[in-house]
């Protein structure tokens, strides 16, 4: 996003230039990505996060510079025909309608303006103007509207533009003439009703649509995009300015149901400044007045569906002691904070700060220390290693383990891990147990947690002879998991597989196909590093082995292995032709408690 450095001047009194301005800003938290220009037409591109939609123009960039630099803020100077006020949308505006107005005036904005939807609509601010001569805008709004990006096309679109870049609030100015009955109703709209938008697009609308209506039809998608057939043209007269507050995540749905994406709707999905209505309406309404002539039709309209309001926390000494390792008086929190906007009622020890209402990503403490923290200066916090509290501490099995991966390593094989998530029918091959069901699966091919190590060695295997890798050598140590009745059994495993050619040709020797002996010659080698009093192989190897070329090892009266070639009916229907070594159930205890 473009934001020109001479326009934040115009509300705050800065002594460094713009390349020391933009370092700051990008230091503090707003992210200066680029610098174009010199001079007057200097221009930042600027990086927001989604979280502050309220740093998103001129003006909230000119708030944080104030509490940066520690300097005055500007009120935003609004002055309209027998109507002065000072509307500086911060901490000062009282975001809650006036209870004192006149009964008239409440009526009038009762039969001109109505919220019929106030969970998708909080807030309701317009004015109208009379008279008005649509046609260019004068050229210094033009030069700034340009130097930000956006083209100028009318005095009373350009003033809705200028305000959005100067102060954040999308605004909308209807040709109130096209408006049947003279009247604006926020709702849903209704099953069967179309809107043409600026765009030239005819949509089909849903009940779930928040629309702006005259007393016939939708004229505009709220927070959108407006409608064609209110637009404003260069035979309109008569003008009605709008300013709202609608729902961030009724925006966000509106927006993506019919694929647009607009400047009013980027920044309502991400939250707009429900105090800021009346000051961006009458904004709106000066440069209208200024530029196309014209007169008030009266006070303002300002209707408001259910208060939209912001807590209170409490700040504490302490605790931004206890975060932030540096101890901050209370007067310093305070000047912090009311530089930001914060309203605050500073303590002996502490401080209470009424969050205001452009800041909605403040919801808890903190959030607030958070903001002291960047306002204060990462820089000014002193280099300090955290605090620690114990030592590392290894597993009871680790040096075994880790023995058991050097004696693998030793023999010719590479380490390898599979995914602990493997097919249902896959699981079900290689246990007669119960098998784990995720309950989201990412895939058909991934919904159960593996009973076996077998699948992945094989799959693995396959990989590398697909890819014209003929001799390999793999081991991979893991878990493996069965249902146990209400709770999940998880057991250790290794398993080895190896294909191909059994060792590299020399002088006095040519390459052989790797066989059944040199397997066991490799489970002998294992359990040769344990202690035994009694090993003996047999050829109880199980089903999907070769019965020929497999067979079972026997450590102490306990089966601690299976190996051999994989059965021809598995290896076909797996298209692979490898030896696998596989410790049971049984070695596991065994491994891991004899290995010294």
């Amino acid at each position: 996003m473009k934001i020109s450095p001479q326009w934040v001047r115009e509300f705050v009194d800065l002594k460094v230039d713009d390349r020391q301005l933009a370092e700051e800003l990008t230091m503090h938290g707003i992210a200066v990505e680029g610098i174009e220009g010199a001079g007057a037409e200097t221009v930042y591109e600027v990086e927001f996060t989604s979280n502050r939609p309220d740093a998103m123009n001129h003006y909230g960039v000119a708030r944080e510079c104030a509490a940066i630099f520690d300097t005055e803020l500007r009120p935003l100077q609004v002055k309209l025909p027998a109507l002065a006020m000072a509307a500086s949308a911060g901490a000062d505006w009282d975001p809650r309608p006036d209870k004192d107005k006149d009964k008239k005036a409440g009526a009038k904005a009762e039969a001109v303006i109505t919220i019929e939807d106030a969970q998708g609509c909080a807030r309701y601010t317009g004015r109208i103007i009379r008279g008005v001569t649509v046609g260019a805008s004068p050229a210094a709004v033009v030069e700034r509207l340009k130097s930000v990006g956006q083209r100028s096309i009318s005095n009373a679109a350009d003033a809705t533009n200028y305000v959005l870049w100067e102060m954040g609030q999308p605004t909308h100015a209807f040709d109130l003439d096209k408006l049947e009955g003279g009247r604006i109703i926020v709702r849903r709209a209704r099953v069967g009703e179309t809107l043409e938008t600026l765009d030239g697009v005819v949509r089909k609308l849903t009940k779930e649509d928040l629309v702006i209506a005259d007393a016939v039809k939708p004229v505009a998608l709220a927070g959108v995009m407006g409608g064609e057939a209110s637009a404003i043209s260069e035979r309109t007269r008569n003008v009605l300015i709008e300013a709202a507050w609608f729902d961030p995540a009724s925006v966000r749905r509106t927006a993506k149901r019919h694929g647009l994406h607009t400047d009013a709707s980027h920044r309502f999905e991400r939250g707009a400044d429900y105090g800021v209505t009346q000051a961006a309406c009458a904004r709106v309404s000066q440069l209208i007045l200024e530029s196309a002539g014209g007169r008030l039709d009266g006070p303002e309209i300002d209707v408001v569906g259910r208060e939209v309001t912001r807590s209170e926390l409490n700040v504490r000494q302490s605790e931004v002691r206890r975060v932030l390792g540096k101890n901050l008086c209370v007067d310093e929190l305070a000047r912090i904070l009311k530089r930001l906007g914060f309203g605050v009622k500073a303590g002996a020890d502490s401080c209470t700060a009424r969050v205001p209402t452009w800041r909605l990503d403040v919801e808890r403490e903190i959030d607030v220390i958070e903001e002291i923290a960047r306002i204060h200066g990462y820089n000014q916090f002193e280099n300090t290693l955290p605090p620690f509290s114990g030592a590392v501490v290894e597993t009871v099995d680790a040096l075994k383990d880790a023995r058991l991966r050097r004696t693998l390593l030793a023999l010719g094989y590479n380490e390898a891990m599979s995914w602990t998530f493997i097919d249902d029918k896959e699981a079900r091959s290689f246990t007669s147990g119960e098998v784990l069901k995720l309950e989201n699966p990412i895939s058909e091919e991934a919904s159960v947690m593996r009973t076996s190590l077998v699948p992945g060695m094989l799959q693995m295997l396959g990989w590398n002879l697909n890819h014209g890798t003929a001799d390999v050598r793999l081991f991979e140590a893991g878990h493996v998991f069965e249902k146990a009745g209400e709770k999940v059994d998880e057991r250790k495993r290794l398993t080895w597989g190896a294909t191909g050619q059994a060792g590299l040709a020399n002088w006095d020797s040519k390459p052989r196909a790797y066989s059944f002996f040199d397997m066991k010659g490799d489970v002998e080698a294992m359990l040769g590093a344990f202690e035994h009093r009694s090993l003996y192989f047999d050829a109880l190897a199980g089903e999907y082995f070769h019965p020929g070329r497999s067979a079972r090892a026997v450590l102490d009266g306990e089966t601690v292995a299976r190996f051999g070639q994989l059965h021809p009916e598995w290896a076909a229907a797996r298209q692979v032709c490898v030896y696998l070594a596989l410790p049971t159930e049984a070695q596991t205890p065994s491994i891991t408690a004899v290995l010294e």
